[in-house]
Protein backbone atom coordinates (compact mmCIF):
# COMPACT_ATOMS: atom_id res chain seq x y z
CA UNK A 1 0.00 0.00 0.00
CA UNK A 2 1.57 3.57 -0.97
CA UNK A 3 1.74 6.11 1.34
CA UNK A 4 -0.40 9.69 1.09
CA UNK A 5 1.40 12.11 0.27
CA UNK A 6 1.46 15.40 2.97
CA UNK A 7 0.65 18.51 1.43
CA UNK A 8 2.34 21.38 2.87
CA UNK A 9 5.08 21.33 5.15
CA UNK A 10 4.39 21.47 8.20
CA UNK A 11 1.60 19.97 11.27
CA UNK A 12 1.12 22.61 13.69
CA UNK A 13 1.17 21.46 17.32
CA UNK A 14 -2.25 22.96 19.31
CA UNK A 15 -1.25 24.78 22.85
CA UNK A 16 -4.05 22.21 24.34
CA UNK A 17 -4.54 25.31 27.72
CA UNK A 18 -5.71 27.46 24.85
CA UNK A 19 -8.25 24.73 22.88
CA UNK A 20 -9.84 24.65 26.14
CA UNK A 21 -10.62 27.60 27.57
CA UNK A 22 -11.66 28.80 23.88
CA UNK A 23 -14.56 27.97 21.71
CA UNK A 24 -15.38 29.31 18.12
CA UNK A 25 -19.40 29.66 17.51
CA UNK A 26 -21.40 28.35 14.14
CA UNK A 27 -20.81 32.06 13.02
CA UNK A 28 -17.19 32.35 13.69
CA UNK A 29 -17.09 34.60 17.14
CA UNK A 30 -14.68 33.40 19.45
CA UNK A 31 -15.70 32.82 23.00
CA UNK A 32 -14.63 32.13 26.56
CA UNK A 33 -15.64 31.77 29.73
CA UNK A 34 -15.39 34.37 33.08
CA UNK A 35 -12.90 34.13 35.35
CA UNK A 36 -13.94 33.01 39.26
CA UNK A 37 -15.16 29.69 38.35
CA UNK A 38 -13.19 27.67 40.20
CA UNK A 39 -13.50 27.37 43.56
CA UNK A 40 -15.11 29.24 46.92
CA UNK A 41 -18.08 29.73 45.29
CA UNK A 42 -20.20 28.27 48.25
CA UNK A 43 -21.27 32.03 49.50
CA UNK A 44 -21.50 33.17 46.16
CA UNK A 45 -25.08 34.68 45.71
CA UNK A 46 -27.08 32.26 42.53
CA UNK A 47 -27.45 35.14 40.50
CA UNK A 48 -23.54 35.93 40.33
CA UNK A 49 -22.86 32.64 39.25
CA UNK A 50 -25.29 32.47 37.13
CA UNK A 51 -23.45 35.52 35.67
CA UNK A 52 -20.27 33.50 35.19
CA UNK A 53 -21.72 30.34 33.79
CA UNK A 54 -22.14 32.56 30.65
CA UNK A 55 -19.82 32.75 27.63
CA UNK A 56 -18.55 36.14 26.63
CA UNK A 57 -17.00 37.17 23.12
CA UNK A 58 -13.35 37.84 22.87
CA UNK A 59 -13.38 41.79 21.64
CA UNK A 60 -9.92 42.42 21.03
CA UNK A 61 -7.89 41.83 17.84
CA UNK A 62 -4.52 41.35 19.03
CA UNK A 63 -6.06 38.39 21.76
CA UNK A 64 -7.87 36.76 18.84
CA UNK A 65 -5.03 36.71 17.10
CA UNK A 66 -3.09 34.93 19.75
CA UNK A 67 -5.69 32.83 20.13
CA UNK A 68 -5.79 31.60 16.33
CA UNK A 69 -2.05 31.14 16.22
CA UNK A 70 -2.01 29.02 19.64
CA UNK A 71 -4.60 26.76 18.63
CA UNK A 72 -5.04 26.84 14.44
CA UNK A 73 -7.17 23.64 13.99
CA UNK A 74 -9.88 25.26 16.94
CA UNK A 75 -12.51 25.78 14.48
CA UNK A 76 -12.14 22.75 12.16
CA UNK A 77 -12.08 20.04 14.41
CA UNK A 78 -14.83 21.86 16.50
CA UNK A 79 -17.74 19.16 16.08
CA UNK A 80 -15.71 16.31 14.14
CA UNK A 81 -12.82 15.47 16.16
CA UNK A 82 -10.24 13.26 14.73
CA UNK A 83 -10.31 9.39 15.81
Amino acid sequence: MARKKTRGKYKLKTHRATAKRFKITGSGKLVRTKIGKGHLRRNTPKRTKAVLSKMIEVETPALKKRVRRLAPYLRRYKYNPPA
